[in-house]
Formats: C-alpha cells, structure tokens, sequence
C-alpha cells in the first residue's frame, strides 16, 4: 500500500510530539513542515522535532508553498482557539488537504456556532475532511465514555474524575494551569489564559453522541493550593502558591447534572489516573492508570489520519468516526 503522504503544520511541543510519531511509522511518510519560528525555519524537521537523523524535509515558513505539495493530510497544531486558527484551517482545506488537529476547541466546534458552519461549508465544498482531537478532549473524557456505554442497557447518568500529573508535562501546560501563581493572579486570569481548554467540548460532545439535550452546560475553575514545596524542570512554587487547576464541566437537565466531568491538573497531583462512571444498566466503573497526556494526544492524532482520509467530507468529531487504534 502506499505511504499516506502527511504535512506537519505547527512544530512546537505537540506539534512536535505528532511529528515523531508519523516519523516513526512505516505507513507514513512526512512530505512537507510548516512553522512560524525563525529558528526552526530552513532546518530539517527531523533536528527540529529531536531525531537522530534528518527526514529530508525542510521547515517552511512560507504556508501556501508548502501547501501547494501534493499530501493526503495535514497535521495541524498551532491554538486552542477555533476563531484563531479557523484562517489556517481555512487555507489547509482550500489546497484540498485533510486535516487532523489538536485545537481544543475543534473537538466538539458546534457550539461555535458560525465558525463550524462554516468549515464544514468549505470542507464539503473542496471534498476533506476536518477533525480535532487529542487526549483530552478528544478521547478520556468523551470517547471514552461514549465507548463504555456500548456494554449499558441504557444510560441515564455520566461522571468522569481526570487527575494528571502536570510536573511530567511540557512548560507551556505548567504555565497555562498557573503554576507558581498568587492566588490573587490565578483569580484574574482564571477562565481566560489560566485554564485547561475543552471540558465545555466534552460534556457536548458526550450529550451530542447519546442523544441527550442539556438544559445547560456549567463549568466552574478553582486553583489548586501547594502544601508543601514542589519543584519541576520548570517552576518552583512555594506553600500557598498555585500548583495547577481544578475544573468541573457540568450538563444539567431538570437542575440535575446528567453529566459530571471533574479534572485535576497540577504539578502535584500524585499518580494520573482516568476514572468512568455510568449511571446504568449494568453501572460501569472504569479506572485507567499511566496515561500521558502528551505522548498519548500525538498517539490519539496519529491514530485518527486513516480514519480521516477515509471519512466521508466535512467537518467531523472523533464520535462520527471509526474507532481508531494503533496501525
């Protein structure tokens, strides 16, 4: 069979991450590297992104160059913002290109309303296909669940408890969730620069898929208080400073929430670990230890591209496709 042909789009730790594990896989083969970094620019992508040896293909920053090669999809990681990265998405599916990406936001982009309709307006008018996915959203705290319930009778209630250890995660997450933050500053910046983007897309991806219809969806932000001294490569953050953040996503129908998503991310979690809980016929406990929430967001990425190029065109979510596995 022939190597699906994959254009990287964004080479920073994630992007990065995608980038060796398509490297890595014989069934793939890397044909083109966009980024805006100047020095990541006319290098290699296989210095670029940590690799021993040179894959070939130089980093670009010129977008519609590397574009215009002929490639069966882009991976693209660059925001967790649909409304900033929908002019890259846009330029992507106008050269005809199918898209994976780790843009949050794109895991569940229905609530966005205007945006969504219209990448997948454009999407079904150039014959791609469009999907955002990851660890989280994209897979712990709504594929998965949404998987279990295939062994219930019926369903009438959803909880899932996420703890991550974030001092074995990259700076940019440890920044994001206020690690080393007053608790004053974490105040002022919580629910806008300060927080885990996608537990809003879960709880309506989850609702979506079973076919329940939320009177409203409710998340909440606290931070996460040090008790003792914690240090990563990173930050130290002293007792009564910020080590992460505590998040609920709520779906409530009838002043009752059908649905639960509860996530702790900080730099002293303890031991990650996943748990599902469904309110059903038979009741369902599922408990998941040594996920890593990089390393398994490139694997989940990479895993979908041959579910993509096949899926029919237009914008889709990671309940719309098969299901995807490793090869």
């Amino acid at each position: 069979m022939a190597k699906i042909r994959v254009i990287c789009f964004g080479l920073g730790p994630i992007g990065s991450g995608v980038a060796r594990v398509v490297a890595a896989r014989s069934d793939f083969q890397i044909v083109g590297a966009v980024d805006i970094d100047p020095a990541k620019v006319g290098k290699d992508i296989g210095s670029v992104i940590g690799l021993e040896r040179d894959l070939g293909v130089k980093v670009s920053g010129d977008a519609a160059k590397v574009l215009a090669k002929k490639a069966d999809v882009v991976m693209h990681c660059t925001s967790s913002s649909l409304a900033l990265v929908e002019p890259q998405l846009a330029q992507i599916i106008r050269a005809r290109k199918n898209i994976v990406s780790t843009c949050e936001e794109l895991a569940m982009p229905w609530g966005q309303g205007k945006i969504a309709k219209r990448i997948d307006a454009l999407a079904k008018k150039f014959k791609v296909t469009v999907l955002g996915t990851g660890i989280n959203p994209g897979f712990m705290m709504d594929t998965l669940p949404i998987a279990l319930t295939g062994v219930c009778q019926q369903v009438k209630g959803v909880r899932v408890n996420r703890v991550v250890d974030a001092s074995k995660r990259r700076q940019p997450l440890q920044k994001k969730i206020g690690t080393g933050m007053t608790i004053e500053e974490f105040k002022r910046k919580a629910g806008k620069e300060i927080r885990h983007v996608g537990l809003t897309e879960s709880v309506a991806l989850v609702a979506r898929t079973l076919g329940w219809k939320p009177d409203k969806i409710v998340e909440t932000i606290e931070p996460v208080i040090a008790k003792q001294p914690v240090k990563t490569q990173y930050f130290e953050v002293a007792p009564g400073f910020v080590t992460g953040v505590e998040q609920f996503g709520y779906g409530v129908k009838d002043g009752q929430p059908i649905i639960e998503l509860h996530l702790r991310m900080c730099v002293d979690a303890g031991e990650s670990v996943d748990e599902v809980w469904l309110d059903g016929t038979p009741p369902i406990h599922s408990v998941i230890r040594g996920v890593h929430g990089d390393l398994s967001t490139a694997a989940v990425a990479v895993n979908s591209i041959k579910r993509v190029v096949a899926a029919p065109p237009g914008l889709v979510t990671m309940a719309d496709i098969p299901v995807i596995s490793v090869g």
